[in-house]
């Protein structure tokens, strides 16, 4: 395997499972040091691929500069950081309470902000960086009942644009992924617990299959690297077509 990534230092958050761990896994593989941040602790898999590895809350600020000092002061340098860590907040407008509303805002929205603003000095001094920021196609299409999640998923993709624009004559380029329905573990509990849930989901993509992990970490792959050195301040839908249909 070519190491893409070689000699390049990244910060990846929600590391633990899911695509964060698919992540984490995938630029080891290619080269990176990989420190991980997450909520709750990792499974063996993503311990063994992260050389270092924090419990914490994206939302509280002075763990996370903590955190970023930490792995700095371990590795010297952070080249790529990625944003993965996000929770579905789902709820009736008018039946959504204030924690709920702030929860939705502080998980998916101010924790990469919280990161981003962390890691941007060593990067500026460095004089380069790629920041990676997992939305969703939630960010580009309204889905009923899904209330608030786009609203923090379309100020990450704004995020993304304003971060880009500001900083890409110093060499930082930001960008996100929007991945659709992606076979997570949270997924797979679903369908276990609705039946005929995955088949009527597989139905409605063009593609008649549901993405993977893996397939949304070689999109970040990509854009950490240095071949996509000329892309910055644009997201990349990863959703099998979905998202361009009218009718279903």
């Amino acid at each position: 395997m070519s190491e893409r990534l070689r000699g390049k230092c990244a910060i990846v958050t929600g590391a633990g499972s899911g695509i964060g761990a698919a992540i984490a896994k995938l630029f080891a593989a290619h080269g990176a040091r990989v420190a991980g941040y997450g909520r709750n602790a990792p499974s063996a898999e993503a311990q063994g691929v992260c050389e270092l590895f924090v419990e914490g809350d994206i939302a509280d600020s002075d763990a996370v500069a903590r955190f970023v000092a930490a792995t700095q002061a371990r590795f010297g340098k952070i080249d790529v950081l990625v944003n993965n860590a996000g929770a579905d907040v789902f709820a009736e407008p008018l039946s959504l309470t204030d924690a709920d509303w702030q929860h939705n805002l502080d998980t998916n929205l101010r924790g990469a902000w919280n990161f981003s603003r962390a890691v941007l000095p060593s990067m500026l001094d460095g004089g380069a960086g790629s920041i990676v920021n997992i939305a969703s196609v939630h960010g580009h299409r309204i889905i009923p009942g899904a209330f608030p999640y786009p609203v923090a998923k379309h100020g990450l993709i704004g995020l993304t644009k304003a971060l880009g624009i500001q900083y890409a004559a110093q060499g930082i380029r930001c960008n996100s992924i929007s991945p659709g329905l992606i076979l997570v573990e949270r997924i797979e509990r679903w369908f276990e617990h609705e039946p005929g849930a995955r088949e009527r989901q597989t139905a409605l993509l063009p593609c008649k299959r549901i993405g993977t992990p893996e397939e949304v970490a070689y999109t970040a792959l990509f854009l950490a690297s240095d071949e996509a050195r000329f892309i910055n301040a644009t997201d990349i839908l990863i959703d099998g077509g979905r998202s361009q249909l009218y009718h279903e």
